[in-house]
């Protein structure tokens, strides 16, 4: 296969999962800001890890040096897993209140995450994990979070499969 074409087709995928990073950071914003929805500590965490998805796809798409392609690649997918670890929580969180008593303990660490200070409105804890919030489609948000990840997962599982065997293609080549 034509190495140029693995490139672009590896560059697509980061591309669109940079899109989906973009369009759930988006969703939340739209929640937050228009329908009122107050951020718990874990949507927070979740908003972080689409905000490093977008910013590290969207690198690894337009950077063509291998090895930076990779680190960009390997980074993307570090930041889906917390993406996904921190989904993953919440809707564990979800099914089994705890009731904190109005406190969470996750709430200082996220608060004192650097965008906590330099975007306050969108980076700041303003709910507990353990509240509910109105389902879309059936599905809680954290829900369809999780869905959001695992969808990049695949794309950048693809798209690093791709890389392998772009690497392949040029040793052989030589």
């Amino acid at each position: 296969m034509n190495p140029r074409f693995d490139w672009l087709r590896s560059s697509r995928l980061l591309l669109l999962s940079s899109l989906i990073s973009a369009a759930f950071l988006s969703g939340a914003f739209y929640l937050q800001f228009v329908e009122n929805e107050a951020p718990c500590p874990l949507c927070i965490l979740q908003r972080y890890a689409y905000l490093c998805i977008a910013l590290f796809a969207l690198a690894g798409a337009i950077v063509r040096h291998r090895c930076l392609n990779l680190a960009l690649r390997v980074l993307t997918l570090l930041a889906t897993a917390g993406g996904i670890a921190a989904a993953a929580r919440h809707i564990w969180v979800l099914k089994h209140p705890f009731f904190s008593c109005g406190f969470d303990v996750l709430r200082p660490l996220v608060d004192n995450l650097p965008l906590a200070w330099i975007l306050p409105s969108a980076f700041t804890v303003s709910r507990l994990c353990e509240v509910p919030y109105a389902p879309i489609l059936g599905l809680s948000l954290s829900a369809w979070s999780l869905i959001g990840y695992l969808s990049i997962l695949v794309l950048i599982s693809i798209s690093l499969f791709s890389s392998h065997r772009l690497g392949s293609a040029t040793k052989s080549s030589l």
